[in-house]
């Protein structure tokens, strides 16, 4: 799951940064509120981890900025504000949840989590489709009860194509679900991933649509 930081602070940036990849996101970071927007506007991030006092633009001119133009990204606030009609404000303009600092960092994930979870439609913290049940918490993939030992892009795929499910994703768009910055990308990793993925779970799990991408069918998921 990639996700953008925005942080101007470089010593709690980095252990932001290092607790939520030990956790299994990609992390992208910005240190100031104008990176910040032009990231978000951008829309390859599953969530958001915003600051308030950002240098350039501050963090509430960011997010009123950027739903403006209609983004609909996740966003977390994370900030030291911590008075009431600092959180109302931040809520108001667009934030979805909001955390003052310091935060447990599992914390953090699970919210997180949750944010993804709720702007994809998916009630339940595990996905299911046909026999396949994926955990992101745990990190964990389950077919028919039996666990399945997944590399961290092959379980990021999977994660992306079960919460889209019904939707056709682009092999351009699962590289920016797969691939932080600085990161090279060979032509042909993401159909090197679903091969790999339909070995271990099943060559009808992902539906190849021809000059498109990849889905998985709503139709699949289990009730």
């Amino acid at each position: 799951m990639r996700i953008l930081l925005a942080e101007d602070d470089t010593l709690l940036g980095d252990g932001l940064r290092a607790g939520l990849r030990q956790l299994g996101f990609l992390v992208d970071w910005v240190r100031d509120g104008v990176a910040a927007e032009r990231e978000l506007r951008a829309q390859v991030y599953a969530a958001a981890v915003l600051d308030l006092g950002l240098p350039l633009m501050d963090g509430l001119e960011v997010l009123a900025s950027v739903r403006r133009q209609g983004v609909q990204i996740p966003v977390l606030v994370l900030t030291a504000r911590d008075a009431v009609p600092d959180r109302v404000r931040g809520l108001d303009v667009g934030a979805d949840d909001y955390v003052v600092k310091p935060v447990d960092m599992q914390e953090l994930a699970a919210r997180l989590r949750a944010l993804v979870r709720r702007a994809h439609g998916q009630p339940q913290e595990q996905l299911s489709i046909q026999d396949v049940v994926l955990d992101p918490a745990a990190r964990s993939v389950h077919k028919a009860g039996v666990p399945v030992s997944l590399p961290a892009r092959e379980f990021d795929l999977l994660h992306a194509l079960m919460l889209n499910a019904g939707r056709v994703l682009s092999r351009e768009q699962l590289e920016q679900h797969l691939y932080s910055w600085g990161k090279e990308v060979e032509s042909n990793a993401v159909q090197v991933h679903v091969h790999h993925l339909r070995r271990k779970l099943g060559s009808d799990l992902i539906q190849t649509v021809r000059g498109i991408g990849y889905m998985l069918s709503r139709e699949q998921a289990a009730q």
